[in-house]
């Protein structure tokens, strides 16, 4: 029995791996960088060590540190979570020797299935099904491209260590294979320490459904169905969902017991999670094995009424699983979303910054929030940014698609940008609500749900006036002096001797500058703005902000609001305002700087010219590494770089000036 557990990982999955040993009477430690010295997994842990300054490599990915943390508690067993040393075959070793029980399968399996190369060779010997590919280690890159030009284009670059979309690239042609075959190689190098590549057929539209199995040190072994994990951007998962739509039973249980061959085969014990392409005719090919536990298991819990987590500890001690595959059933319908700090408008650029708030649902047996963050945390550049996974269950797929929507609208997240926007449109279009879904759906219904500039609205600019008509009030009768209880300044009110108190205010909301003029009476504040696209540019809101209410032109909503740093963010009838109050435009002047500047905190990886260099428009000029994933900036307009102002390794804050650019006259 384990008695005492090490988690060493940290946000969401650190805090649910607590509250599930908590459940189970099992003492928990924590371990964090100085970045999460105040995390949420810090303060629920029983106990918590320190490991290091901020980088990975220096706090979490640091195997001697984590183990001197668990002797020093006392800890009996290491959880890893997922990420970070969670697939990583001499942590698992390491343990070993160390008398401590490693939460996950043993090193023999990480090693079988950490190499995506090796794994292919493994899994067509178990009869697993494979797409056509490369999967030798001779990485001379007239070879690799030789195998690219017989498999056929397109084909699909993939780092044989890696995970997560990273050092991975889909080549069209064979005149892009060599700059994409480097671009891979280089991150795969930086992500992973290792840059040999395979080469895949490029299955076009394909499905990515993948089965979660289990496996205990007896022998046994069950799967507990299949996720759809469709939706993608950078090949990350977006929105996942159990069990897959139309998936009939007798091709749910040949995948399920292809993926317990796959297993079978390399001796695995615990939770693993096979990942399978699934093609229109229902062919489906092995992807890759992840040997943990994995982000979107919450579908798989919610459908099977099982806590994974509880499975893990109960194998790790030896014991056997506690259902057999006839006990297990699917029960309803359950989706997940990942809520990330990132602007899916902008190429899902990273964002970093203070959760000004951060107030989810509320939680329900049908409504659940992991998360490993609350208001006031900082999200930096050094971790991955996901802000937390929302899931939802219901009797059927429309019912949990309907609890998805309605709990997104009650999500509220300031300070930072989101997208939780972007997730709404994925899930309310045609195609996702029918369940016609593949790899390829953002970029087939891009023009549908990456909307590139978001407009103001009469309902957005009632919801700024009645804020900035509130947050006046408040500063004024906050500035009233407090020895005179009767100073007219108490009252806050807009009363004015024979005239009415006009005011007027310019803000930026998404690039689009407005002015909004309002009038305060005794029915509320009337509004309006010329600005507005719509034929309707006034209006009058009333807030009730005792109650969270407002009503707007009598029509009663949801409302609420926060300060933030440089104006305010509100949220009204299940939309997000937020915006910036800018100072009175009094014209410009001076000379502007001719620059482009750093999108993030980052890493300087590459400068891909020379200072001096005449560029077309589009581009590279500069790979950039931030939360693990590489951005490149690209020439605005054809032009002339005068000069680099930073150097590669260099680490660069976000709106830092990078390169002396002179566009072309």
């Amino acid at each position: 029995m384990i008695r005492k557990l090490l988690i060493a990982n940290r946000g969401e999955i650190a805090c649910r791996i607590i509250k599930t040993a908590r459940r189970l009477g099992v003492a928990t430690v924590a371990v964090y960088s100085d970045a999460d010295a105040d995390a949420l997994h810090v303060q629920m842990a029983d106990e918590a060590v320190r490991l290091g300054p901020p980088p990975a490599k220096a706090s979490y990915l640091d195997m001697e540190k984590v183990i001197d943390a668990a002797r020093q508690t006392g800890a009996d067993a290491i959880h890893p979570g997922y990420g970070f040393l969670s697939e990583n075959a001499e942590f698992c070793r390491a343990c070993d020797r160390a008398g401590i029980v490693f939460v996950g399968p043993p090193a023999g399996a990480i090693e079988a299935m950490g190499s995506k190369s090796a794994a292919k060779r493994i899994m067509e010997e178990a009869g697993v099904p494979l797409v056509p590919g490369y999967h030798g280690t001779n990485q001379d890159v007239h070879i690799l491209e030789g195998h690219a030009n017989r498999i056929g284009y397109p084909v699909l670059l993939k780092a044989a260590a890696g995970g997560g979309g990273k050092g991975m690239r889909r080549v069209d042609s064979a005149e892009e294979f060599q700059d994409a075959l480097a671009a891979a190689k280089r991150e795969a190098m930086n992500a992973f320490g290792d840059d040999q590549m395979l080469l895949e057929r490029y299955v076009v539209s394909p499905r990515h459904v993948e089965i979660q199995v289990f496996c205990d040190q007896q022998g046994k072994g069950v799967y507990l169905f299949e996720r759809d994990c469709s939706v993608q951007r950078r090949h990350q998962k977006v929105v996942e969902e159990a069990p897959a739509p139309g998936l009939s039973e007798e091709l749910r249980a040949r995948m399920g017991e292809a993926a317990l061959r796959a297993a079978h085969a390399i001796g695995y014990t615990g939770a693993g999670t096979v990942e399978f392409l699934l093609d229109a005719s229902g062919a489906f090919y092995f992807m890759e094995m992840n040997t943990r536990l994995q982000v979107e298991h919450p579908v798989t819990e919610m459908i099977t009424g099982q806590d994974l987590v509880a499975w893990q500890l109960s194998v790790a001690a030896g014991e056997p699983l506690p259902l057999g595959q006839d006990d297990l059933h699917i029960l309803g319908h359950a989706f997940e979303v990942r809520i990330y700090a990132e602007d899916p408008d902008n190429d899902f650029l990273p964002a970093t910054g203070t959760l000004v708030r951060h107030r989810p649902p509320k939680e329900s047996e049908s409504v659940r929030v992991d998360t490993g963050v609350q208001s006031g945390d900082e999200i930096s550049v050094h971790y991955d940014p996901m802000i937390a996974k929302l899931i939802c269950h219901g009797r059927s797929r429309k019912e949990a698609l309907a609890k998805l929507d309605r709990a997104l609208q009650e999500y509220q997240i300031a300070g930072v940008r989101h997208n939780i926007e972007f997730l709404r449109r994925v899930i309310n279009h045609r195609a996702f609500a029918s369940g016609r879904v593949s790899t390829h759906f953002i970029g087939d219904y891009e023009a549908d749900i990456l909307q590139q500039e978001q407009q103001l609205t009469p309902l957005k600019c009632a919801a700024i006036a009645g804020y900035l008509h509130m947050r006046e009030t408040r500063d004024l009768r906050a500035s009233a002096p407090a020895a005179d209880p009767h100073s007219p300044w108490h009252s806050g009110d807009d009363w004015r001797p024979g005239i009415d108190a006009r005011r007027v205010h310019s803000i930026d909301y998404r690039g689009h500058r407005a002015e909004i003029a309002s009038v305060a009476g005794t029915g509320g504040v009337h509004w309006q703005c010329d600005a507005l696209q719509s034929d309707c540019k006034s209006g009058e809101i009333r807030i009730l902000p005792e109650r969270e209410l407002a009503l707007v032109d009598g029509r009663r909503v949801s409302f609420s609001w926060v300060d933030t740093a440089c104006g305010g963010a509100i949220f009204i009838d299940g939309i997000q305002v937020e915006f910036e109050l800018l100072p009175p435009d009094i014209g410009e002047s001076g000379d502007q700087a001719h620059g482009l500047e750093a999108p993030m905190n980052g890493t300087i990886i590459a400068l891909l010219v020379a200072p001096g260099a005449q560029v077309e428009k589009d581009q590279p000029l500069l790979v950039m590494e931030a939360m693990k994933m590489e951005h490149t900036l690209r020439a605005p307009t054809a032009g002339k770089v005068q000069q680099f102002l930073c150097a590669e390794g260099e680490l660069v804050d976000g709106g830092s000036l990078l390169i002396d650019f002179a566009e072309e006259e």
